[in-house]
């Protein structure tokens, strides 16, 4: 399960207490996780109204981390589909480059990948989707590393979960922070360090899609009429159950026994429920299903055939 975050969001003078609560995570804790690192990194970057530290002079700001990560993918570049109920884990990969003094496998330093919707990185409404647990890095060189994390959805998460709205775009970003041996309780801020990092790719969310099909009457006689109806329903996140799919496009679909591919006979159009409903002529034994080919926000799905006995 997620570890939830504990910790309000901070701006101002309280983004030094922001990052001292992940610092928790390195020491061995459970009570915090990546989801804590986000609000820290967002509290850091409002607080300097920047897109990195340029200077360490001031007293009340980190100084910038010699670190940029590149290559990121999410779910193999694939959308991240997500019912009602069920968690979805998806995986990131991407590269770290770093400076030769940066220790990214330090016990006290915090780095993670999320994906986020909103106007920027460091907007306070943003929503964002953080990975269960840390990620693994492996050293390519003394300055590169490969790291590998995951993205957990859980769409009635109180914290986290999914509305509706959520099925569109979302971006990913990066965040590292160096505690160099800092006791998180009375750190000198300025001798901790900070990189973000927006604009390192996209993802989709989608809402998971049902189809259904029934081929009648069973057996039919050769040259009858064959009635198939079904439905197209997809998951709502907003109340977490599954609605018709209104108004799209489906093609009815059949493939003759002892053959391996479907062949579009027409294409009807889901009702206000999401009901479909139409006829053809039994010509030979086979399949009939339904096909959806998928929208912006819903994926494609195809229905299991359903097999008649034409005589």
């Amino acid at each position: 399960m997620r570890i939830r975050a504990t910790v309000a969001a901070v701006t101002g003078a309280l983004a030094l207490s922001a990052l001292a609560v992940p610092a928790a995570q390195a020491a061995g804790s459970s009570t915090y996780g990546p989801a804590d690192l986000v609000k820290a990194a967002r509290a850091l970057h409002a607080d300097s109204g920047k897109s990195a530290f340029s200077s360490s002079a001031a007293t009340d700001e980190p100084y910038p981390l010699d670190l940029t990560f590149s290559g990121v993918k999410i779910n193999n570049g694939k959308p991240i589909v997500v019912g009602t109920t069920n968690h979805v884990s998806v995986p990131v990969t991407y590269t770290v480059t770093h400076g030769a003094d940066v220790n990214i496998h330090a016990e006290d330093f915090l780095m993670d990948v999320d994906i986020y919707r909103g106007t920027s990185y460091d907007d306070p409404n943003a929503r964002y989707q953080v990975g269960d647990g840390w990620p693994t890095c492996t050293d390519a060189s003394t300055t590169v590393a490969t790291c590998k994390g995951t993205i957990d959805i859980y769409p009635q998460d109180p914290d986290f979960g999914l509305v509706n709205a959520d099925a569109t775009t979302w971006k990913a970003e990066g965040y590292a922070i160096a505690f160099n041996g800092q006791d998180p309780n009375a750190p000198d801020i300025t001798k901790i360090g900070y990189a973000g990092q927006d604009g390192l790719g996209t993802t989709k969310l989608q809402r998971y899609s049902k189809l259904t099909v029934n081929a009648s009457p069973e057996p039919v006689a050769k040259g009858k009429t064959i009635t198939v109806t079904g439905k197209l329903s997809r998951a709502n996140w907003d109340d977490h159950l599954y609605h018709g799919y209104t108004n799209q496009s489906v093609k009815l679909q059949y493939r003759k026994k002892g053959s391996t591919t479907y062949t579009t006979l027409k294409t009807i159009t889901s009702d206000s429920t999401g009901y479909l409903k139409t006829t053809t002529t039994a010509t030979a034994d086979g399949y009939y299903r339904y096909s959806f080919a998928g929208t912006s926000t819903t994926p494609a799905v195809n229905a299991t055939g359903d097999y008649v006995d034409v005589q």
